[in-house]
């Protein structure tokens, strides 16, 4: 203990100096300076943007690790292939990996934003931007889009769109023909959707009203925009000259030399071709229909054209290409239209059942049977015996409802309505003055559809009299005038007027008299070289009807005119019938056979089984007679 006590001492000598030193010097404030008081909020000593740069890398680390393994590779993979152009590898991705994926991961969810898995493609701009497109293209078909998704993919096209337009020369990208259509497809879909959603101001919340009537919100989806992007892909691609030089027989040097280095890549050229059809579909979405078939006049409807690369394609181009045909009253070249796609697809549905757009593929095809029953009944005559008994089966009910005059438009109604686009409207709500909108709301416009099916049903009613009148006249090959004003519960002007009807809706302008190739038959040969069937809006009138007739003083003479059966489609169908049946059977497994012998009992030994009787032989006579045994 004795040691220790110069230590203690020590110690309360210390204590004694203490008391001439400042305590709050020694201490120091330890955080009792006021920096992170309450006032610290209203002075922030941390940039505000940075902290939500921060908290925004934390998120997207914490959703990077949510992210599936096998999705992290197919992301790696599908960016190698892209970055490498291995169009092989691109294919198979965008075709099978991606619907694969989505389906086993993302059926019901986003797929992760291109922030997140950015690091896996070492912030690729190009790649981020095709992925971009990949995820609103699944937001809009398997999800619900709010008005950020709307805008944002807007934005994210006009990217893609600014880098093959201005980049400088053509970009080294190689896409596979079924994306760049889906792009060009996806891009009109959208903007019909913004369009439709942006009609409907009773939906609206405040704050989308507030960003509706911004100047950006006014410019998002523009119809002008929308019409710029496609039309400057057809002539950076020089498409239209393509197809002229093409149509002409020219070598490819010289086709080369016509269309120059952007029409020369696979890309543009398709790229542009792609913006045709589309073209046909944004006007006809606004009604334009003449303009529609103009735009396609460069385009042969035959099945050695490039739109029937992609089925998808081949098909939209048919059904605008048939409506536009049908709503000018061109019955006789829509009817032509839909029996050739619908045969085709009838030949290959084993094929395209297993394209991921298989179901889009049979809600078109199911509308052009809508269609093709309309025409039908607008205008009977002799048409493909497969495609009409197919009609019947699915809309006989219809078709009997509108050969009975006033009782018939409300059939015309409903496959029209079910059958048509979805009409918009280019020009917006005024969502920029409130007075006006408030109006709009009170009072909106019709709905572009019913202005459409209005405009449809006024020739239709104009054409009521003309199925009756029909069955009078195939009755007779005379008959008085009076006599059929009586039938008809008409004066004889009246029935003038009727007949007058029935002899103009049997004369239609037509393309099937042109030369050339039948820009409407499924096996229609090739145009010679230098020869041109025409566009689509050239014809001549025809006679679309089998029944005739002239008046002369008070007798109306008719004249029907027979069509022989078309027996060399018959026998081709059935031909063809037969050799699937025959390749069916061919490759089916022979059967099994049976065995006879019972199981034998446990222990017991193998017995050959004892020969059968031989039957008796009965001898006959040469003509089959049997001889009885003596």
């Amino acid at each position: 203990m004795s040691h220790r006590m110069p230590l203690w001492n020590a110690e309360t000598d210390a204590d004694d100096e203490l008391v001439e030193v400042d305590v709050n010097l020694a201490l120091g404030n330890y955080g009792q300076n006021g920096l992170y008081d309450d006032g610290f909020a209203a002075q922030p000593r941390i940039d505000e943007t940075t902290l939500v740069a921060a908290q925004q890398i934390m998120a997207h680390q914490a959703a990077f690790a949510q992210i599936p393994d096998g999705v992290k590779r197919f992301i790696v993979h599908f960016y190698q292939a892209i970055t490498e152009n291995n169009l092989p590898e691109i294919t198979s991705a965008y075709e099978s990996g991606w619907n694969r994926m989505t389906e086993k991961f993302y059926a019901k969810t986003e797929w992760p934003e291109a922030e997140v898995i950015a690091p896996l493609v070492n912030d690729d701009p190009i790649f981020l931007i095709l992925y971009r497109e990949l995820y609103y293209r699944h937001v809009y078909s398997r999800l619900s889009p709010n008005i950020d998704d709307r805008f944002h993919s807007y934005e994210n096209s006009c990217e893609l769109f600014n880098y093959l337009l201005n980049s400088e020369g053509p970009v080294t990208l190689e896409l596979p023909d079924q994306w760049l259509w889906d792009i060009i497809d996806e891009f009109i879909y959208q903007f019909q959707s913004f369009c439709l959603w942006r009609s409907k101001v009773h939906q609206k919340s405040d704050e989308e009203i507030s960003m509706l009537a911004t100047e950006e919100g006014a410019s998002q989806w523009s119809c002008y925009s929308v019409l710029n992007v496609l039309y400057s892909f057809i002539q950076k691609s020089k498409i239209n000259e393509y197809l002229v030089a093409q149509k002409k027989g020219l070598s490819q040097e010289d086709i080369n030399d016509i269309v120059g280095e952007y029409g020369s890549k696979q890309l543009y050229r398709m790229l542009g071709y792609f913006s045709v059809v589309g073209l046909l579909r944004v006007h006809v979405l606004l009604g334009d229909y003449t303009l529609a078939l103009k735009v396609m006049e460069n385009v042969e409807l035959n099945q050695k054209t490039s739109f029937t690369r992609v089925t998808a394609c081949h098909v939209a181009t048919y059904y605008y290409v048939g409506f536009c045909y049908m709503t000018l009253k061109r019955y006789t070249d829509a009817s032509r239209t839909f029996v050739s796609i619908l045969n085709l697809l009838f030949r290959i549905k084993n094929y395209h059942s297993r394209s991921y757009q298989y179901d889009q593929i049979n809600k078109t095809a199911d509308r052009m049977y809508a269609l093709f029953a309309i025409c039908y009944a607008l205008s009977p005559g002799r048409h493909d015996d497969q495609i009409l008994n197919m009609v019947k089966e699915r809309y006989g009910e219809q078709l009997s409802r509108m050969s009975r005059g006033e009782e018939g438009l409300q059939a015309f109604e409903e496959l029209f309505l079910y059958a048509c686009p979805k009409f918009i409207t280019a020009n917006p709500p005024p969502y920029r003055s409130l007075p006006l909108l408030a109006q709009f709301v009170n009072s909106p416009p019709p709905e572009p559809a019913q202005r459409h099916v209005q405009l449809f049903l006024s020739d239709v009613r104009n054409q009521l009299s003309v199925p009756t009148l029909r069955s009078f006249l195939k009755l007779y090959t005379s008959l008085d005038a009076r006599k059929l004003a009586g039938f008809l519960d008409e004066e004889e002007e009246g029935m003038v007027e009727k007949m007058m009807v029935l002899k103009q809706a049997s004369r239609s302008i037509s393309r099937a008299g042109l030369g050339g190739t039948n820009a409407h038959q499924g096996r229609g040969a090739q145009v010679p070289a230098g020869e041109s069937e025409g566009g689509l809006l050239d014809g001549q009138t025809i006679s679309t009807s089998d029944l005739d007739f002239v008046i002369n003083q008070n007798m109306v003479h008719i004249s029907e005119s027979t069509v022989g059966r078309r027996y060399a489609g018959w026998f081709i169908r059935n031909t063809e019938y037969a050799q699937r049946v025959y390749d069916g059977v061919k490759n089916s497994p022979l059967p099994l056979p049976r065995s006879t012998t019972a199981p034998a009992a446990p222990g017991a030994k193998d017995v050959a089984p004892a020969p059968a009787p031989e039957a008796p032989v009965k001898k006959g006579v040469a003509w089959g007679a049997n001889v009885k045994a003596a």
